[in-house]
């Protein structure tokens, strides 16, 4: 079977969306594969980040092998500090917005998390074989595990243990400062100072830091030598024994050892120190012998304390994709707006075994039961084995009967459905109210979701900086141009509207340069507002609609907001628009009291016998 076929036979029959693509990339190489099943990964690959220009490409490359795949969701663990939707990453010239990778790669879902945050939640799944413990102890069960791993740079986390399951630590611990343990560890320390003020655990504890430390062993012990890789120092000492190349390892083994004992008495880590990244690994069971572990209990007073805290070396290959995989899974499982599960079941159905069907046919049939009923009882109803009632919980995504039924509870009480929901005559007012309100919010994420940020961004700048702004609309749109004066106008911007169609032009033709036109229409056909903003243009004004995507007033403005929700308004009044619409106006709204240059124009006066006592923020979205 051809890769493409078998993918696409995978994204029917495994996920009920689709396979999800993951990827661990760090600052030299990229590792991609397809979660099609929970701990299944298929279609494993790495790249060479030097070869590609940005995250798109990288991602596109890996996808060109895929063609036809039904791919929704996605998650990349990143070797960089990831701090809300804008990622510049230090170890490459790459930056992006999350949002806009995720829009260009037409994703439902794209996270982006740090990549010893994923390792870390990778270690509550790891069986004794994926480890190599390193000297004594004993994991003390629910307590706190730390995770240290030397690669391109040293990543550092945690994990903690609560009753909902485990939350890692976004920490940059490799960036503590490092501290020598005897003379010639000063003497490596005294070396790097030559170049760096700063001396962290990561500019000697890495794959870099293992080749800045051969050099200065070199110097110290009076050889001259050629610069060598990590790769070819690890080589050296365990293959060709070479005498220099094994005392840099012993070396940066004692200062790995170190670097752990501090992590471990810093969290309190009694679950363990892991060892992860691209360096310990290549080791192979030499790092047993090595001065790691005697480093890791040298701690004085506290080397009982130490003794207690176990140590592993991680040995499964790619580790991170467990640790995203679960994120990603934790994130859509509790995100708002997903499809019902009891939706899910239905779809993945006619895909299943005969013996998950009937498991199926149970679940849409009679959904308490199943909550409420043990698993020998389920599989005695749906006629079937117990685990056929497990496989049928992990094609829908889950570890197990426990996982589903969580999730599911949750389903059948408050799920908000996505696709929209007729009200029929035969509705009682309680179920045209909930139909209506729920067809809304659904709408309103899925427009949320689809929001063009740099769009956004141009219009606020335009009206922060406009000398007069004026609304063109008509109809239920003149609605939300009366929504957006009034709120302009309490900024402090000159601000009015027209909403007859004779006075567009008249009033267009008067506007100069530095003035704002917001064109606000449904259908974006109209023509004498097609022609007012041609002559607003004209008089070097900007243009600011709120429209469909493909109307002409789109492809007149200086930007276009898109409503494109399918709402046919010449047949039907307009509601759900009308309410993307006013969301638009409340998003500018915020946006310009956010500017730095309009600061001052955000704050209402209060007045009291002519005398200003008080300020108090406009938008109730603010921090007061």
């Amino acid at each position: 079977m051809k890769q493409a076929d078998a993918d696409l036979k995978l994204s029917r029959t495994a996920f009920a969306d689709g396979p999800r693509l993951l990827a661990d990339i760090g600052a030299t190489h990229a590792r991609f594969a397809l979660q099609t099943a929970p701990d299944e990964f298929r279609s494993v690959r790495v790249l060479q980040c030097d070869d590609f220009s940005g995250i798109v490409p990288l991602v596109r490359s890996y996808l060109e092998d895929h063609p036809g795949l039904n791919l929704n969701h996605a998650a990349l663990a990143l070797a960089n500090p990831v701090h809300g939707d804008y990622v510049s990453m230090t170890n490459r010239d790459w930056q992006f917005s999350t949002d806009e990778v995720r829009r260009e790669l037409g994703l439902h879902t794209l996270l982006v998390v740090n990549d010893f945050t994923a390792l870390a939640m990778s270690i509550p799944g790891l069986k004794p074989a994926d480890l190599m413990q390193v000297g004594s102890g004993t994991a003390a069960p629910t307590s706190v595990i730390g995770v240290l791993g030397p690669g391109t740079g040293l990543g550092c986390s945690g994990v903690i243990p609560t009753v909902d399951g485990f939350i890692t630590l976004g920490s940059e611990g490799g960036h503590t400062n490092f501290a020598p343990a005897d003379e010639r560890e000063y003497f490596i320390l005294q070396y790097a100072w030559q170049t760096w003020s700063h001396v962290s655990n990561e500019r000697l504890i890495s794959g870099p830091g293992m080749e800045i430390i051969y050099r200065a062993l070199a110097k110290r012990n009076g050889v001259s030598v050629r610069d060598l890789t990590s790769q070819q120092i690890i080589a050296g000492a365990l293959k060709d024994q070479d005498a220099l190349c094994k005392e840099v390892l012993e070396c940066f083994c004692a200062m790995l050892g170190g670097a752990a004992a501090n992590l471990a008495v810093t969290l309190g880590a009694f679950g363990g120190i892991f060892i992860g990244g691209g360096i310990v690994p290549r080791m192979g069971e030499w790092f047993l012998e090595s001065p790691f572990r005697a480093r890791f209990e040298a701690k004085g007073r506290f080397s009982s304390y130490l003794a207690e805290i176990p140590t592993y070396v991680i040995t499964t290959p790619n580790p991170a994709f467990y640790g995203v995989a679960t994120i990603l899974s934790e994130h859509l499982r509790g995100r708002s707006g997903a499809n019902t599960l009891m939706d899910r079941v239905q779809s993945l159905q006619s895909e299943l075994t005969p013996a998950e069907q009937r498991v199926a046919q149970l679940v849409i049939e009679q959904p308490r039961l199943v909550l409420n009923e043990p698993i020998a009882d389920i599989a005695r109803l749906a006629e079937v084995s117990q685990p056929t009632v497990i496989r049928f919980c992990r094609s829908l995504g889950f570890q197990g009967l426990a996982d589903f039924k969580l999730k599911f509870a949750s389903s059948l009480t408050g799920a908000i459905p996505v696709r929209h929901s007729q009200v029929r005559v035969s509705d009682s007012t309680h179920d045209l109210s909930a139909k209506v309100i729920d067809n809304t919010v659904s709408a309103i994420l899925k427009f949320r979701d689809q929001l063009d940020v740099r769009s956004l961004d141009r219009a606020i700048a335009l009206i922060s900086k406009a000398k007069k702004v004026e609304f063109y609309a008509m109809g239920n749109s003149r609605v939300v141009a009366l929504d957006g004066q009034h709120k302009f106008f309490r900024f402090r911007i000159p601000t009015s509207l027209y909403g007859d169609a004779h006075l567009f032009t008249l009033a267009a033709e008067l506007l100069q340069a530095g003035d704002v036109v917001v064109a606000i229409s449904n259908s974006g056909k109209l023509p004498e507002l097609l022609q007012a903003v041609e002559a607003a243009r004209a008089a070097g004004a900007d243009v600011i609609a709120i429209t469909s995507s493909q109307s002409p007033l789109a492809k007149k403005a200086t930007v276009c907001l898109t409503v494109d929700h399918a709402e046919d308004s010449t047949t039907f009044l307009s509601m759900i628009s009308r309410i993307l619409q006013l969301l638009l106006i409340d998003i500018l709204s915020v946006g310009i009291s956010l500017d730095e240059q309009n600061a001052s124009l955000v704050l209402e006066h209060k007045g009291n016998g002519g005398s200003q006592e008080s300020r108090r923020l406009l938008i109730s979205h603010l921090d007061s």
